[in-house]
């Protein structure tokens, strides 16, 4: 699974915590978006989509530049990432 990532995902306005695996080679806006449309599906349409929302390190707060590729981040298996 080299081309994927486990991460823990957290999501303040479900106030749940999901474990998910996100593919290295997209750009996080990519992964932005695929996140954001699987929250509104799990949810029955709870989670509104923005077109806003962002990943943010769950350790420092610094947000991940959309424009780069997940691989070209810091995120590894484990990291912990907040969606908001």
């Amino acid at each position: 699974m080299n081309n994927k990532v486990l991460v823990k995902l957290y999501v303040p306005t479900l106030e749940k915590k999901y474990e998910l695996f996100l593919p290295a080679n997209r750009k996080i806006g990519e992964i932005c978006s695929l996140i954001a449309k699987g929250l509104t599906e799990i949810s029955n349409g709870y989670y509104q989509i923005t077109n806003f929302e962002h990943l943010y390190n769950r350790n420092n707060g610094s947000m991940y530049n959309e424009a780069l590729l997940l691989k070209n981040t810091n995120i590894r298996n484990g990291t912990e990432l907040v969606f908001m």
